[in-house]
């Protein structure tokens, strides 16, 4: 993701509250842009998730004056002397250690904050990866399926990356599979879709039996290393209970969220890097998932390769 030096700021103001990195459970209180910068994947355990924020943190609490090098460690219980349960705990702890009174000490904290934040989005990495005669890649692609109105609905946010000049048309061709037991073919009015920003859909054609091109026309075309971001909703009847990415484009970063709401299925089985054809195979073991008390599940998927389908199923 690109790093703001605002959204780290607001996370790390979040992360300093109650017992800071020691909060249980922490994976709450850690957003997209921390976990961007101390380098936390979805799969990490609380234990590697407050390594990595500590291991990212501390040098950059080092490298301030003391007095705000003293306040964050405080305020952060990088300390081992102010791993106190509260967060007021810690800032009069800073303010004894610094002989100053806590008021002064939470503006230095909010100074601190301010200043860490600089330095992480400074030291992020600029480049952008590069994939040689592809044209384009999606960055990072975050959609969110809705089950439970009457018809499906689906939002999708992509942020992609152009490889070459004069990148002009996006081709973001979907597959609408047939029923296996009716055989139902599909047609290109079976899907509707809407382009909230970021380009002129052009009249979806039928590629083939269940897959519709949609090609995006871009407001201007973009050059090597630009990026542009598109939104769009689409609606349809499932034909199939499940919900995958098949690119036709690398794609660095897919983020899922499902919304089932009262009608939660027995088995959710999340799909990873398997062929278009063993998503459809309802024999296939995956991971099991489970949805939380809204009926929703999560999931999120990192360096997609072109042609393997990443999703879930259902039953």
């Amino acid at each position: 993701m690109s790093l703001s030096a605002a959204d780290v700021v607001g996370e790390l103001k979040a992360l300093r509250k109650g017992r800071a990195i020691f909060t249980t459970p922490l994976a709450d209180r850690i957003g997209p842009a921390l976990r961007s910068t101390c380098g936390i994947v979805e799969d990490d355990g609380t234990v590697e998730m407050r390594r990595k924020l500590s291991d990212r943190l501390r040098p950059l609490v080092e490298s301030l004056p003391d007095d705000l090098k003293i306040a964050l460690l405080a305020a952060f219980a990088l300390d081992e002397r102010a791993r106190k349960p509260f967060y007021q705990e810690r800032v009069h702890w800073a303010a004894i250690t610094l002989d100053r009174d806590d008021r002064t000490v939470r503006r230095r904290i909010d100074e601190g904050i301010q200043q860490i934040a600089a330095l992480a989005v400074a030291a992020a990495e600029p480049a952008y990866r590069r994939y040689p005669g592809r044209g384009w890649h999606t960055e990072e692609l975050r959609a969110t399926l809705a089950l439970d109105q009457p018809i499906a609905e689906a939002f999708e946010f992509r942020r992609v990356v152009a490889d070459a000049d004069e990148i002009a048309v996006l081709d973001l061709a979907l597959t609408l599979p047939v029923a296996g037991e009716s055989g139902d073919s599909v047609s290109a009015s079976d899907l509707g879709v809407d382009v909230f920003h970021g380009g002129v859909l052009a009249e979806p054609v039928m590629e083939s039996s269940d897959r519709i091109g949609l090609a995006l026309h871009l407001p201007e075309p973009l050059h090597r290393g630009a990026r542009h971001e598109v939104g769009l909703r689409f609606r349809a009847n499932l034909r199939e209970r499940r919900y995958v990415c098949v690119p036709r484009h690398p794609c660095d970063l897919f983020d899922l969220h499902v919304r089932f709401g009262e009608h939660v299925p027995e088995r959710i089985v999340r799909l990873e890097k398997v062929s278009p054809g063993g998503a459809e195979d309802r024999s296939r073991t995956g991971v099991a998932l489970a949805a939380d008390d809204a009926g929703e599940v999560h999931v999120r998927f990192r360096d997609l390769a072109p042609g393997y389908a990443y999703g879930i199923r259902w039953t």
